[in-house]
């Protein structure tokens, strides 16, 4: 049975999507089956992925339609992907009204988790209803955490609504591993940073940092992981160093 793993930060831009396609991808050519099930309305690691973000069926349709999940699936050459568009702002409010709104994406999944070792959710960079369902349906949550210091501010909010998700709704919800990203160790912030977070959440940290890397930044308008597109770069390289730590942490 597969692993499903909600990728989640609540602060934008902190590298999640990021995240979420290229370790998808890493262990993808480590010979795991991995599907990317993309909940962002956003739907960039849809398009980080090179896939059209008009694809039908997707996210909303397995959410809202009763679609099964594994209609949705696409086949890449990085990974399998649920796609996903603006369509799953909609959701937002309709899921509002559905009975056991809190468990749709996890009854979606269930059919076909069984076919993949991980399923990583791209969740929405903000805690409502599609990253609760996220939560839901996870048994693990993974945190890339931008290099700065709000984001130990976020870092404390979001670990407050995981534990109270354990207590309430998903007891077997625990957390995965904390990424640093655009992390930069010539500069002061980060070390201190690092330090806190470290300090707090100990072997929890991923020992791989993953550096500002401007091959990241240029991958996704390729529509391809920073790995397919510059395997040679320091951002490949550490994502790849992540897969590793990854899956020697699941043994």
């Amino acid at each position: 049975m597969g692993k499903i793993v909600a990728i989640v930060n609540q602060k934008g831009g902190v590298g999640k999507t990021t995240t979420c396609v290229n370790l998808s991808y890493a262990l993808h050519i480590r010979n795991k089956k991995v599907l990317l099930c993309d909940c962002d309305p956003q739907g960039n690691s849809t398009s980080g992925l090179g896939v059209s973000k008009t694809s039908s069926p997707n996210a909303y349709d397995i959410l809202m339609n009763n679609e099964a999940a594994e209609n949705a699936i696409i086949k890449t050459d990085y990974c399998d992907l649920i796609p996903a568009n603006r369509e799953l702002s909609g959701a937002l409010i309709e899921l509002v009204s559905t009975i056991g709104r809190e468990y749709v994406l996890k009854d979606a999944l269930e059919p076909v988790k069984g076919r993949y070792d991980y399923i990583f959710i791209d969740c929405p960079p903000s805690l409502e209803l599609l990253t609760l369902n996220a939560l839901c349906a996870a048994d693990t949550v993974l945190v890339p955490v931008q290099s700065e210091y709000f984001a130990l501010e976020g870092l404390t909010d979001l670990m407050s609504t995981v534990k109270t998700i354990n207590k309430r709704l998903n007891p077997s919800l625990s957390l995965e591993g904390i990424v640093l990203t655009m992390f930069d160790a010539r500069t002061n912030l980060s070390t201190e940073v690092e330090n806190e977070i470290v300090k707090f959440f100990g072997a929890k940290v991923y020992d791989t940092r993953i550096p500002r890397n401007v091959r990241i930044s240029e991958a996704p308008s390729y529509g391809k992981p920073v790995i397919a597109y510059d395997k040679s770069s320091k951002g490949s390289k550490a994502y790849l160093k992540l897969a590793s730590e990854f899956i020697r942490q699941q043994k």
